[in-house]
């Protein structure tokens, strides 16, 4: 599990247009930009993890820290291929939600103190309802042809075993809205984020999610 990893106190955040980090999910990424290779340097010199801040809607670019969401994902490097132009292929595995507490450094890369958020976890009936409803919808998702979760996730989340990863990876992979995923990685409420989950799911896909 990603609990089971200390976070550092303060990461670098890599702020990015539509694009969010779950804990958990896996996000591909390209390093090419001259700052965030620095960042990225910095990253596999230190802890091997960054953060993925969702850049808000009305920006095209940041230029300062109310530019980009507070609540985002840390991520662990657990793969980076460095090409001989000086970019980098990586891939990122989400670890924790994380709210930006202070920013030690703004340029050229992001470098935040971080608080690690934790989600309101107490199992209830009701939660397993709801659990059972995303994965309903996930199943009609997938019949349909849309996209799925990798085999063994997909085989993990059929067993119903984690209600707080099953409504990150269903929201990870088949919400599409960048405001929606920010509104349930924020939610600390593992049942308000399954039902949020549901919302969304229902709203974006119409009559194949009903």
């Amino acid at each position: 599990m990603a609990a089971s990893v200390i976070l550092p106190k303060r990461v670098p955040v890599m702020p990015l247009p539509g694009a969010l980090l779950f804990p958990h999910a896996l996000l591909p990424l390209y390093i090419f930009e001259p700052r965030y290779r620095k960042m990225l340097k910095h990253a596999l010199a230190h802890h091997r993890m960054f953060c993925v801040a969702l850049i808000k809607p009305h920006c095209t670019e940041w230029q300062s820290r109310a530019d980009f969401f507070h609540i985002a994902g840390v991520g662990l490097i657990r793969a980076c291929v460095e090409r001989g132009d000086g970019t980098s292929n990586l891939i990122l595995q989400g670890l924790e939600r994380v709210r930006f507490r202070d920013f030690e450094q703004e340029a050229p890369f992001p470098v935040a103190t971080i608080d690690s958020l934790e989600s309101d976890s107490v199992p209830s009936v009701e939660t397993e309802a709801l659990a059972t409803k995303v994965l309903e919808l996930y199943s009609n998702l997938k019949n349909d042809g849309q996209r799925q979760l990798p085999p063994k996730v997909d085989r993990y989340l059929s067993d119903l075993s984690d209600p707080e990863m099953l409504a990150d990876l269903v929201a990870s992979t088949f919400v599409s809205d960048p405001l929606h995923r920010q509104r349930i990685l924020e939610e600390l409420s593992i049942n308000q984020r399954l039902r949020l989950v549901i919302q969304y799911l229902r709203e974006e896909n119409g009559s194949a999610a009903a």
